[in-house]
């Protein structure tokens, strides 16, 4: 398991699909601290974003 670099994103935008899926695992989980390499704050911003896009229908809340 290999730890993903985060380029000191800021702020993450819930319409951003792309950079969102790259942390989602195929059934739609968000990934853990541990396998993004985010910190508490960053991870939580990211789990906000895509709870938002969920709700938008930009991402499903589970995969088929």
């Amino acid at each position: 398991m290999e730890k993903k670099t985060t380029q000191n994103i800021q702020h993450y935008d819930f319409k951003d699909v792309p950079r969102l899926r790259a942390n989602l695992n195929p059934h739609a989980r968000i990934h853990s601290r541990k396998r993004t390499g985010l910190s508490g704050h960053e991870q939580r911003s990211f789990a906000q974003a895509v709870k938002r896009a969920r709700f938008m229908a930009l991402i499903p809340y589970v995969a088929e």
